[in-house]
C-alpha cells in the first residue's frame, strides 16, 4: 500500500511526488507514457515542456517572479532544476528542455520511496493508495475525464491551447537577424530579433490572414487562453495588434539603421549549444505547409528549416471552485487532490506551485494535522485562493489564469503610482509573509529543511 498515488508524470505530478517523498512517504507516480502518448509529447521524459521553455519573468515586480522566489524558498525541486538547466532568455528563466526532463526524470528515479508505474489510470481512486493527487494536465485522457466527471457530477470545462514552432539555429540568416535584448537585459544578446520594415510587416499580415487554418472537432468551440493565443488569432484582431503585442520593436536597435524596427519578430535559444531557437510568442495553428510559408516571410528566415511546426491541442480542466476544497482536495471525495493546469491555472511554474500546495495538503492529511493555507499576501497563497474561488467576483466565470498582481490583496501604500515600485513592495511583504509561514509548516515536518535562500530580482 502506498501513501500517496500520482497520476501523471508533468511538472506539478513530478514537483509533488519529490515533495512528499522528502518528507518521508511512500509515492506511487503513474506516467502513460511512451505506452500512450499524448498529441503534444514527443517524449517519454518526466516534466516535458510542450510548449515554450520559458518560466517567464524573474523579477519580484512580476507576480511570476515572485511566485518562482517563494517556491526556492519553500524547497521546489524542479526550480532548483530549472536554474541548473537555464539557458540565456533576457530577465526570464529559460531552460534546455531536453536537459531538464532528463534531470526531473533522473531525481524522481533515484527517490528511495518513489515507484515509477508506466501505465496508464483510467479510474481514480488509485486502489492500493491513501490519498491521489490526479496531476494529468491539460491532456487529461477521455477515460480519465470520465471518472473525474461522475466524481464530481461537473461538466469539464476546456479551451484549447497552442504551441509555438521551433528552428534550426543554421537556418538563420545572421546577416540580417541580430542579437540583443530589450533595452540591454541580462546578457545584451539574449535574443535573435528579425526586423520588418512596414511594408515587410504588411505583407506577413496579409499572408497570415489569409493562410489555412487546421481544423477543430466539430463538437468543440475553440476556446483560447488569452495570455497565449495563435498568432493568426492577434492578427485577426487588428493590423497592428502584434506590434503591440509579440512583435513589438520597442528597446530594439537595428544596428545596420541605429533605429528600432518597424516591427520584430524574437527568436529565444532553446539549449544551451544554441541550436535551436522557437518563435516567441508565435503559437499557431495553421497548417504545418502554411506555417512554411508564411513564416518564410520574415526576414532572415526565408531559409528556416522547421524542428517543429506550431499547433493546437484541447485542454481540460476543472471548475476549481465548484470541485475542489482549500487543499485542492474534491468536495466530492476527499481522498482525492488535483494539482497543475487540471484545476484552472496556467504556465509551467503555476502548474509546478500546485503540485506543491497539493504534496503539503496531502502529508498534513496523512500526518492528521490542520494545515493553515499561505498568507493571501504570498503568490501561493494567491494562487491557490483563485483555484478555490475565494476571489472570484463570479465564480460561476471561473477561467484559467496566470498568477497576476490582481488576486492579490491592495498594498499598505496604495498611493505609491510607481507600479514597478508598488509591486516590489507587494512582493517584499509577501516574502516576510511566507518566512513566517514556511517556520510553521516547518515545524510540521511538511517541508524538506535547509530551504536556499535566493537573491531576487528586484528590477523591472
Amino acid at each position: 500500500m502506498f501513501d500517496v498515488a500520482i497520476v501523471g508524470g508533468g511538472l506539478a505530478g513530478s514537483e509533488a511526488a519529490l515533495q512528499l517523498s522528502a518528507a518521508g512517504f511512500v509515492v506511487a507516480l503513474y506516467e502513460m507514457r511512451p505506452t500512450r502518448m499524448t498529441e503534444a509529447h514527443h517524449t517519454e521524459g518526466l516534466a516535458e515542456l510542450v510548449c515554450s521553455n520559458s518560466f517567464r519573468g524573474d523579477a519580484l515586480s512580476n507576480a511570476v517572479g515572485l511566485l518562482k522566489e517563494e517556491m526556492r524558498r519553500a524547497g521546489s525541486a524542479l526550480m532548483a532544476v530549472a536554474e541548473r538547466c537555464s539557458v540565456p532568455a533576457g530577465g526570464a528563466l529559460a531552460v534546455d528542455r531536453d536537459r531538464f526532463s532528463a534531470e526531473v526524470t533522473a531525481l524522481v528515479a533515484a527517490a528511495p520511496n518513489i515507484t515509477v508505474r508506466r501505465e496508464e489510470v483510467d479510474s481514480i481512486p488509485v486502489a492500493d493508495a491513501r490519498l491521489t493527487i490526479v496531476a494529468t494536465g491539460p491532456l487529461t485522457s477521455p477515460s480519465l475525464v470520465a471518472s473525474l466527471t461522475a466524481l464530481t457530477g461537473s461538466e469539464q470545462l476546456y479551451f484549447y491551447d497552442s504551441i509555438a514552432p521551433i528552428i534550426d539555429a543554421e537556418s538563420i540568416d545572421t546577416s540580417i537577424v541580430f542579437a540583443a535584448s530589450r533595452y540591454g537585459k541580462g546578457e545584451g544578446d539574449d535574443y535573435l530579433n528579425c526586423p520588418l520594415s512596414r511594408d515587410e510587416y504588411g505583407a506577413f499580415i496579409d499572408a497570415m490572414l489569409g493562410a489555412e487554418l487546421a481544423p477543430t472537432k466539430e463538437f468543440e468551440e475553440a476556446k483560447f487562453f488569452e495570455a497565449c493565443l495563435p498568432v493568426e488569432v492577434m492578427a485577426a484582431r487588428g493590423r497592428d495588434t502584434l506590434r503591440f503585442g509579440p512583435m513589438k520593436p520597442v528597446g530594439l536597435d537595428d544596428p545596420r539603421t541605429g533605429r528600432w524596427p518597424h516591427a520584430v519578430v524574437q527568436l529565444r535559444t532553446e539549449n544551451l549549444e544554441r541550436t535551436a531557437y522557437n518563435l516567441v510568442g508565435f503559437q499557431s495553428r495553421m497548417k504545418w505547409g502554411e506555417q512554411a510559408r508564411v513564416f518564410r516571410m520574415i526576414p532572415g528566415l526565408e531559409r528556416a528549416e522547421f524542428l517543429r511546426f506550431g499547433s493546437v491541442h484541447r485542454n481540460t480542466f476543472v471548475h476549481g471552485p465548484r470541485v475542489l476544497g482549500s487543499w485542492l482536495e474534491l468536495r466530492a471525495d476527499a481522498r482525492i487532490r488535483l494539482a497543475g493546469q487540471l484545476t484552472g491555472v496556467e504556465g509551467y511554474v503555476e502548474s509546478t506551485a500546485c503540485g506543491m500546495l497539493a504534496a503539503w495538503g496531502a502529508a498534513a492529511t496523512l500526518r492528521g494535522l490542520s494545515l493553515e493555507a499561505p498568507p493571501p499576501t504570498t503568490a501561493l497563497g494567491a494562487l491557490q485562493r483563485h483555484v478555490t474561488g475565494e476571489l472570484a467576483f463570479d465564480p460561476a466565470a471561473y477561467q484559467p489564469s496566470n498568477v497576476n498582481w490582481a488576486m492579490f490583496p491592495s498594498p499598505d501604500d496604495a498611493r505609491e503610482r510607481d507600479k514597478r515600485v508598488k509591486r516590489e513592495r507587494m512582493a517584499a511583504r509577501g516574502l516576510d509573509a511566507l518566512d513566517v509561514w514556511l517556520e510553521g509548516v516547518g515545524a510540521a515536518g511538511l517541508r524538506r529543511p535547509g530551504f536556499r535562500r535566493h537573491e531576487p530580482t528586484v528590477s523591472a
